[in-house]
This record gives C-alpha cells, structure tokens and sequence, in this order.
C-alpha cells in the first residue's frame, strides 16, 4: 500500500536494534563451552523478558515485543551460527583459542593476563579478549618464553608470554 493512503497514527515505530559485536563476513563463530552457555542464557532473558512485557497500551507492547524479537533474531543467527572449541583439545603448549594467556610488558614490568575468546564472549574489563583482535592474532601460536613485539603508531611494545594455561 502506498504511504499516501496510511494514517499517520498508523506508523508503527520501526524498533532500532545495536547490532552484536562485529564478526567479519567469512569467519567462523568461534565460542569457548561457556560462551555457548552465555548466548543460551542470554535468549532465556529475551524470551523471558518478551512473555512478560509490560506497557501502558497495545502499541507500546508490541513495539516492545518487536525490538526484543529483532534481537532475538540477531542473537539466534549467532547460536546457529556457533562453532564451540573446547579449549582443552588440542595442543596444550601453545596460544590457541581460549588460551589464557600472561603477559609481562618488558619495558614497565606490568603484568597482565588475557583469554582469547568469541566476538560474543569478548569483555576487556574481564581479560577476555576477541579472537579476531590484533593482540590474539599476534599471539596465536606461540609459547611460554616466546617474546612478541606489538606495534603501534608511535612505539613498539615488547612483551614476554609468561604463561599459556587452558583452565
């Protein structure tokens, strides 16, 4: 039907959705098993949130039930999608997916420990970080012992892998 015969009370507001983190076009959607859990968690809350929408009208509601359906939508395309790697298969000496890994930083002595995870799992503040990101690319299959050199714009930073664990 065409815009000229459509009230303009009759517009139903089209639901923006933030898209998930970015998965390039192409790449596996690798998860660690607790990954997978989180994303079947996180559609539990969407389900659950959507069965018990409360609103002031009907058109309330159902621009609710569309945003939560469009994520939904979004999320169900990533669990399909999902390729789980148990972290504990493979070889256990050097960096792979779910590697947690230490890092000692050679010019101030910091300290840090980082997983390499799924685009979904991915949380800095955790230490958990995306496999498609710089510093997992530049440390995938290397050792404890092994020194990498991570470079930036203006300096390059040395770091020493301390330690590779799959907990």
């Amino acid at each position: 039907m065409s815009r000229g015969f459509v009230r303009e009370g009759d517009q139903e507001e089209v639901p923006i959705v933030p898209q998930r983190a970015y998965l390039p076009v192409g790449v596996p959607n690798f998860v660690t098993p607790s990954g997978m859990e989180l994303l079947l968690a996180e559609k539990k809350l969407l389900i659950n949130e959507r069965d018990h929408v409360v609103a002031n009208n009907e058109n309330e509601r159902r621009i609710a039930v569309n945003f939560i359906n469009a994520k939904l939508q979004m999320l169900n395309g990533r669990i399909a999608d999902a390729r789980v790697v148990d972290p504990k298969d493979g070889p256990q000496d050097e960096i792979r997916f779910g590697a947690l890994v230490t890092l000692r930083n050679e010019g101030s002595g910091k300290i840090q420990e980082f997983q390499i995870v799924g685009v979904d799992e991915a949380d800095i503040s955790k230490g958990k970080i995306s496999f498609i990101s710089p510093l997992s690319r530049v440390l995938i299959h290397k050792k404890a012992g092994d020194r990498v050199i991570l470079k930036h714009d203006r300096h390059d930073t040395i770091v020493n892998i301390m330690s590779v664990d799959y907990r």
